[in-house]
Protein backbone atom coordinates (compact mmCIF):
# COMPACT_ATOMS: atom_id res chain seq x y z
CA UNK A 1 0.00 0.00 0.00
CA UNK A 2 1.17 3.51 -0.72
CA UNK A 3 1.56 6.04 2.06
CA UNK A 4 -0.60 9.16 1.90
CA UNK A 5 -0.27 12.00 4.38
CA UNK A 6 -3.42 12.94 6.25
CA UNK A 7 -3.94 16.63 5.48
CA UNK A 8 -7.29 16.86 7.21
CA UNK A 9 -6.43 15.82 10.74
CA UNK A 10 -7.12 18.04 13.72
CA UNK A 11 -4.19 18.26 16.11
CA UNK A 12 -4.96 16.51 19.39
CA UNK A 13 -8.01 14.64 18.03
CA UNK A 14 -7.81 10.84 18.10
CA UNK A 15 -8.80 8.88 15.00
CA UNK A 16 -9.50 5.16 14.66
CA UNK A 17 -6.66 3.34 12.91
CA UNK A 18 -6.53 -0.25 11.73
CA UNK A 19 -3.68 -2.62 10.93
CA UNK A 20 -6.19 -4.22 8.58
CA UNK A 21 -9.59 -3.09 7.37
CA UNK A 22 -12.61 -3.29 9.66
CA UNK A 23 -15.29 -5.81 8.62
CA UNK A 24 -16.88 -4.63 5.36
CA UNK A 25 -20.57 -4.81 4.48
CA UNK A 26 -22.93 -2.68 2.40
CA UNK A 27 -23.56 -0.56 5.51
CA UNK A 28 -19.98 -0.16 6.80
CA UNK A 29 -19.38 3.51 7.51
CA UNK A 30 -16.33 5.31 6.16
CA UNK A 31 -14.55 8.63 6.49
CA UNK A 32 -14.15 10.79 3.39
CA UNK A 33 -10.77 12.42 2.72
CA UNK A 34 -10.36 14.47 -0.45
CA UNK A 35 -7.26 14.14 -2.61
CA UNK A 36 -6.46 15.18 -6.14
CA UNK A 37 -5.61 12.41 -8.61
CA UNK A 38 -4.44 14.97 -11.19
CA UNK A 39 -0.76 15.01 -12.15
CA UNK A 40 1.00 17.10 -9.50
CA UNK A 41 -2.01 16.81 -7.16
CA UNK A 42 -1.78 15.89 -3.48
CA UNK A 43 -2.74 12.28 -4.26
CA UNK A 44 0.81 11.73 -5.44
CA UNK A 45 1.56 8.94 -7.91
CA UNK A 46 -0.72 7.65 -10.67
CA UNK A 47 -3.62 5.49 -9.51
CA UNK A 48 -2.93 1.85 -8.73
CA UNK A 49 -5.75 0.41 -10.85
CA UNK A 50 -4.73 1.86 -14.22
CA UNK A 51 -1.41 3.67 -13.57
CA UNK A 52 -2.97 6.95 -14.75
CA UNK A 53 -3.74 10.36 -13.32
CA UNK A 54 -7.39 11.46 -13.33
CA UNK A 55 -8.95 14.88 -13.72
CA UNK A 56 -10.47 16.45 -10.61
CA UNK A 57 -13.65 16.71 -12.72
CA UNK A 58 -13.88 12.91 -12.88
CA UNK A 59 -15.40 11.20 -9.82
CA UNK A 60 -12.79 8.64 -8.72
CA UNK A 61 -12.14 7.05 -5.34
CA UNK A 62 -9.44 5.21 -3.39
CA UNK A 63 -10.83 2.54 -1.09
CA UNK A 64 -9.39 1.12 2.10
CA UNK A 65 -7.97 -2.37 1.91
CA UNK A 66 -11.16 -4.30 2.74
CA UNK A 67 -13.28 -2.45 0.21
CA UNK A 68 -10.50 -2.47 -2.41
CA UNK A 69 -10.62 -6.27 -2.09
CA UNK A 70 -7.30 -7.24 -3.75
CA UNK A 71 -8.01 -4.95 -6.73
CA UNK A 72 -11.31 -6.73 -7.48
CA UNK A 73 -13.12 -3.37 -7.50
CA UNK A 74 -10.58 -1.63 -9.76
CA UNK A 75 -12.16 0.45 -12.52
CA UNK A 76 -15.67 -0.47 -11.34
CA UNK A 77 -18.16 2.20 -10.30
CA UNK A 78 -19.48 2.29 -6.75
CA UNK A 79 -22.21 4.42 -5.21
CA UNK A 80 -21.26 6.49 -2.18
CA UNK A 81 -24.04 7.67 0.16
CA UNK A 82 -23.83 10.47 2.70
CA UNK A 83 -25.94 13.27 4.17
CA UNK A 84 -28.95 12.37 2.02
CA UNK A 85 -26.94 12.46 -1.24
CA UNK A 86 -25.30 9.84 -3.41
CA UNK A 87 -22.61 9.90 -6.09
CA UNK A 88 -21.12 7.27 -8.37
CA UNK A 89 -17.33 7.09 -8.56
CA UNK A 90 -14.83 4.78 -10.24
CA UNK A 91 -12.44 2.86 -7.96
CA UNK A 92 -8.86 3.69 -8.99
CA UNK A 93 -6.69 3.18 -5.91
CA UNK A 94 -6.19 1.69 -2.45
CA UNK A 95 -5.52 3.62 0.75
CA UNK A 96 -4.96 2.70 4.38
CA UNK A 97 -5.83 4.38 7.67
CA UNK A 98 -2.51 3.97 9.43
CA UNK A 99 -0.13 5.74 7.07
CA UNK A 100 2.28 2.79 7.37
Amino acid sequence: MRHRECLCCIQGKLYATYQCSPPVSQRTKAVLTLYSFEKGGDGGAPSRSDNMHHSDNTPVVALSTGWFNHQRRCLNNITIYGNGWSVKAMVVDECDSTGL
